[in-house]
């Protein structure tokens, strides 16, 4: 009889707790893809925003990255190097993951310099996260 009790009891007390965790969890969800927005917006802005936007049009001593994901590389309004122009590359995220770990290894001979790439995945995928999100849309929160 008392095991019986206690085992009413903790289911009782655990459903509560069950009930509030499955919630969090739901809650928790979206604020995980505004996290990554915001890392990948603060590793972009660390590593990227000195010589690139991500508005249409704004040009830097870089190309503006606006729509980035899906374009060719060198066919925006910019001088780009010939190495570049020529590439024959369409931005999709490995492709600007590998370029942001190394650009001289995907595109030899790119002005990129002194630019010698971002070493940790995690960065470089919050980078390439950010730029596929908030570069398509109407960035002015930049």
């Amino acid at each position: 009889m008392r095991k019986e009790i206690v085992i009413k009891h903790l289911s009782r007390s655990t459903l509560p707790i069950a009930v509030a965790l499955a919630l969090w969890s739901a809650h928790a969800l979206p604020q995980d893809t505004e996290t990554g927005s915001r890392e990948g917006k603060l590793a972009f802005n660390t590593s990227c925003r000195t010589c690139h936007s991500i508005e249409e049009g704004d040009n830097r001593l870089g190309p503006n990255l606006h729509g980035i994901v899906g374009r060719e590389a060198g066919s925006e309004e910019y001088a780009y190097s010939p190495a570049l122009k020529s590439s024959g590359i369409v931005w999709d995220t490995a492709t600007l993951d590998r370029f942001i770990e190394n650009p001289a290894a995907v595109i030899s001979g790119n002005n990129m310099k002194p630019y010698g790439g971002i070493s940790d995945p995690e960065v470089r995928v919050s980078i390439v996260s950010y730029l596929a999100d908030a570069g398509s849309e109407a960035a002015g929160s930049d």
